[in-house]
């Protein structure tokens, strides 16, 4: 059965691509633009109803239209709607591609292609790289291998806490191929083994780059929905905004699971995700953003 979207985004109904794109038209043509117009209509469209508009929009006018509303909007808001009127693979890619933002590729299930593995890997090495080459495979083992829970948290104590030195591929080889369900038992034996959380360890055990990427992968393995509340807390969290990172998570999980990431982010945190985007943003921005989130669970 397939599970109900807990996005925030749905398709709009009584859908009319011709209707929406001459309402994006107007809202461009002439002196001033209406972003109220734009923002209030894109954030109420699927992704795949943004396509159809966009398509019939260059049938009726002859002009391409990520273009036309380049020209009319600017700065954080422009990011925003043309990050909303790109297809979520090619999205994805853009933000790997951009910044190596490895982190969607972790909870997304499509294989990437072998430019993309070069460009991303590129300047990469070592471990880091193997890990990396591995999460763009996306060919995680499914479901529980009972058997080998216990080995498996015997193999990550072995490699860490238990020798002088680090296996760090024995970290890379087991939290990049086996499943999450698999990965939540490993991480109960091997607290029940060692007294420490797997976090802990990976911390004490690894650094930089290798150390952020396989923290991320246990957070992923825990919580999908927690990894990205925590992920759009820090982005806004004290002076200033990352807001590459708070445009790339709220349209990415839009239309996926952002109503949980929503519930885990007043349970992790003094306060709701609509009211710190409120007081950390403004202008159009804002209102679209607002409007993504979809509500406020003060």
């Amino acid at each position: 059965m397939l599970q109900a979207s807990r996005g925030t985004v749905k398709a709009g109904t009584n859908f009319n691509a011709g209707a929406d794109a001459e309402v994006l038209h107007k809202a461009m043509k002439g002196l001033g633009t209406d972003e109220d117009a734009i923002l209030q209509l894109l954030t109420a469209r699927s992704n795949a109803q943004r396509q159809g508009i966009k398509d019939t929009y260059k049938t009726l006018f002859g002009k391409d239209l990520i273009d036309d509303l380049k020209g009319e909007l600017g700065g954080k808001f422009e990011s925003l709607i043309v990050a909303l009127m790109t297809p979520p693979i090619a999205y994805d890619v853009t933000c790997l591609r951009n910044a190596i933002k490895v982190v969607t590729c972790l909870c997304i299930s499509s294989e990437y292609d072998d430019d993309l593995e070069e460009d991303v890997c590129g300047d990469t090495s070592g471990h880091f790289k193997r890990l990396l080459v591995i999460l763009l495979q996306a060919n995680r083992q499914t479901g529980i291998q009972e058997g080998n829970i216990e080995s498996d948290a015997q193999a990550l104590f072995k490699a860490g806490e238990q020798k002088y030195g680090t296996d760090e591929q024995s970290f890379v080889t087991i939290l990049g191929n086996r499943s999450a369900e698999h990965l939540r038992k490993v991480f109960d034996a091997y607290m029940k083994m060692t007294g420490y959380e797997m976090e802990e360890s990976i911390q004490r055990e690894t650094s930089g780059n290798l150390s952020a990427l396989l923290l991320a992968v246990v957070k992923c393995a825990r919580s999908v929905p927690a990894y990205f509340a925590e992920t759009l807390y820090y982005a806004m969290k004290g002076a200033g905004t990352d807001d590459d990172t708070l445009i790339r998570v709220m349209v990415s999980r839009s239309e996926v699971d952002l109503l949980d990431i929503r519930s885990h982010f007043r349970r992790l945190f003094a306060c709701s995700l609509h009211s710190m985007i409120r007081g950390d943003t403004g202008g159009d921005y804002r209102k679209a953003l607002l409007l993504l989130c979809g509500g406020d669970d003060a």
